[in-house]
């Protein structure tokens, strides 16, 4: 199954049925549909649909100013756009910033303070700031800096930057919620609401470490303005800390083959794939029409993509239209971002099956494509395989001399796959060996997390968000990248990837002493790689590790 889906989705890629050639994607230019040189520039700017910028963030501290700089930096007509940033934040550490101001401000202006109890604010995002804050009492040679401590404290970083791109002439909206509940998808879900939603045709979304290229809109609008079919547009990932370790470069080979063959085969074949919940562009009447944002799983991105292919909107991604963004590098952060996608994929498999299957508004074949490919082979098969015939099977079958595993499933097929894999990451071809231990012992974490998901068992709507540090160490110290955990190295430690390192050296060394093959030079390398990330000697450490 594996087999026929990755021969089938590399076939579909290479077969290069570019989107630029099977849709109309001609420039907005300006002074489209002017009659005189008078009306040129006016008719320019009525070429641009209202496009709504969305940035939802919780905890951003070092990315914020990336993403809305890099959102208000859009090529596009400033009165046709609205950014919109959802503070979800809470992070206390905003708190100890805003005092350490203060007090410079102070001992600067030496004011006499008092405390008195200030009432809560819509503006306030975090319960710590609003319950007692010291109020400046100054006179008027001190009112400059009482205003600017006051001012400090009423907001927070996110709104000061929101605010400063506001003054610069751009129309930036910042909304807070009362509750987290629904996460993203709720942010999501409630910013909708707002009146200036309204006035708008299309909505973009970037994660809060995403930094789109200023002709962004530019070249992804198009496609929805020309084909009224399309609902969807999305773009392809690009990684700014690639190079920052050998767990970061691995997740680019596996983001890599995801884009490259699993998104461009599904927009090339039928014309949908999983939203990546980014760098991505919606037709907001496709978004209304297929029920918009849902919080009933961890996956809102991919149950807003199927419901809204059930209504027969098509999905174009753009390999070509690329967004920069982090990759985690921490593997407590990598392990909390797979359980969730896995667990989510699968959980949303068990809510929309029948829903799919028993549909009218779509053909067969896309039934049968959503139901086997999409989510049974990639969101099911994909995870349990690998595990069960690496790290279970075969490590049996040394100590059981009646159980054989045929040569064609322990190498032809599995060297097949890898290949396919290869070619379209021939620039990280060398790192292969590398990337088939890895996945093999994340396939373990993967297995346990698509059961949760699948069975609806405890945690299955756990939600952590991924760590980020800005930029990877192109943009920061080495000591605040690696800033080490204030606890002893074995706190790092799992005990499950030891305990099974340990299975593993036992039936690896029971196969070199007894055996009539050489299972035991591959059960000995993935024994080391189960050992090597459960003592935690993998990616880079953070003070979250």
């Amino acid at each position: 199954m594996l087999l026929a889906d990755a021969v089938l989705m590399a076939a579909a890629c290479f077969a290069r049925r570019r989107p630029d050639r099977r849709y109309r994607a001609t420039p907005l230019g300006a002074g489209a549909g002017a009659d005189d040189d008078d009306d040129d520039e006016e008719a320019g700017r009525v070429a641009y649909p209202m496009v709504l910028v969305r940035i939802p963030m919780y905890n951003e501290r070092e990315v914020y100013k990336l993403s809305i700089g890099a959102a208000c930096g859009l090529s596009w007509p400033s009165d046709r756009l609205i950014v919109q940033v959802l503070d979800d934040s809470t992070d206390p550490t905003v708190k100890t910033w805003y005092d350490r101001l203060r007090k410079t401000l102070v001992q600067q202006a030496h004011p006499a303070q008092a405390d008195m109890d200030v009432h809560q604010s819509t503006k306030r995002k975090n319960k710590e700031l609003m319950t007692r804050v010291p109020i400046l009492e100054c006179d008027s040679n001190h009112g400059l800096a009482s205003i600017i401590s006051s001012y400090l404290i009423a907001v927070g970083l996110v709104e000061l930057e929101c605010k400063s791109w506001g003054n610069k002439g751009k129309n930036v909206k910042y909304e807070v919620r009362n509750t987290r509940k629904g996460y993203k998808a709720g942010a999501l879900k409630e910013g909708l609401l707002r009146d200036y939603v309204q006035q708008c045709n299309y909505v973009a979304i970037f994660d809060a470490d995403f930094q789109p290229e200023p002709d962004f809109l530019l070249r992804t609008i198009p496609y929805l303005v020309r084909n009224p079919q399309i609902g969807l547009v999305q773009a392809h990932w690009e990684f700014v800390n690639t190079s920052e370790c050998l767990m970061t470069r691995i997740q680019k080979m596996t983001l890599h083959y995801h884009f490259k063959v699993e998104q461009e085969g599904g927009s090339s074949t039928f014309a949908f794939f999983g939203f990546n919940g980014t760098a991505g562009v919606w037709r907001i009447s496709a978004l209304e029409e297929a029920g918009g944002w849902k919080d009933r799983t961890t996956v809102e991105d991919m149950d807003l993509a199927v419901r809204a292919g059930l209504k027969g909107w098509k999905f174009v991604y753009l390999a070509d239209v690329k967004v920069k963004s982090e990759l985690p590098s921490n593997l407590k952060t990598y392990r909390h971002q797979q359980h969730r996608w896995t667990c989510g994929a699968a959980n949303l498999f068990r809510k929309v099956g029948a829903e799919i299957l028993f549909t009218k508004e779509v053909p067969f074949w896309w039934k049968f494509y959503l139901l086997y490919s999409f989510f049974f082979v990639r969101k099911v098969v994909a995870h349990v395989v690998p595990f069960m015939l690496y790290c279970v099977v075969i490590p049996f079958s040394v100590l059981i001399p009646e159980v054989t595993v045929p040569v064609w499933g322990v190498v032809y097929v599995p060297t097949t796959i890898t290949l396919l894999h290869a070619i379209r990451n021939t620039s990280s071809i060398h790192f292969i060996p590398f990337w088939i231990l890895f996945e093999n012992v994340m396939s373990f974490h993967r297995t346990k997390a698509m059961f949760i998901g699948l069975l609806e068992l405890g945690g299955v709507n756990e939600w952590v968000v991924t760590e980020k540090l800005g930029n990877g160490s192109n943009t920061k110290p080495a000591s605040q990248i690696l800033e080490r955990p204030p606890c002893r190295f074995w706190d790092r430690w799992t005990m499950s990837e030891i305990l099974f390192s340990i299975f593993l050296f036992f039936c690896a060394t029971y196969n070199l002493a007894y055996g009539g093959d050489y299972y035991f030079v591959y059960i000995y390398l993935q024994a080391i790689a189960f050992l090597v990330v459960g003592i935690g000697f993998c990616g880079t450490i953070s003070s979250n590790s």
